[in-house]
């Protein structure tokens, strides 16, 4: 079974994306390349994302926040926008979602661990659907 690209994408790529693409690279195992990236990058990630998702068992501190210019230029299975709207600019890829997630950067940390999990649990749908397709 081939891997399967699959690209999140939100405005600074230091929340949402970043967990999305934490939550599809441990649930997705050799299912995808995940990668993630934000149309105007902030630079950084947020601490509380690092610490939301080091409660699961995933560090971020290895992530950086990156451009669209700097992933691969490959096709990507699935481009996944966090509710960025027209700010996520054009991505080669084969099928589009919009997840219309909050940005949790200045919720507190119940409200923030709430849009975690509504991320792994959408993740989660994603990587069935990415089964359902091989």
């Amino acid at each position: 079974m081939n891997r399967k690209n699959i690209l999140f994408v939100c405005v600074e790529n230091s929340n949402r994306s970043q967990m999305a693409q934490g939550f599809a690279t441990l649930h997705g195992k050799n299912l995808v390349n995940a990668y993630s990236a934000g149309s105007r990058p902030s630079g950084k990630i947020n601490p509380k994302a690092i610490k939301a998702m080091k409660e699961l068992g995933y560090d971020l501190n290895s992530h950086e926040s990156k451009s669209l210019e700097e992933i691969p230029k490959v096709e990507y299975e699935f481009a996944i926008t966090m509710g960025c709207g027209d700010e996520c600019p054009f991505v080669n890829a084969r099928q589009r979602e919009d997840w219309n997630i909050p940005d949790p950067r200045d919720m507190d940390e119940t409200q923030f661990r709430e849009v975690r999990d509504l991320i792994e649990q959408k993740v989660k749908a994603l990587l069935e659907k990415i089964l359902q397709t091989n």
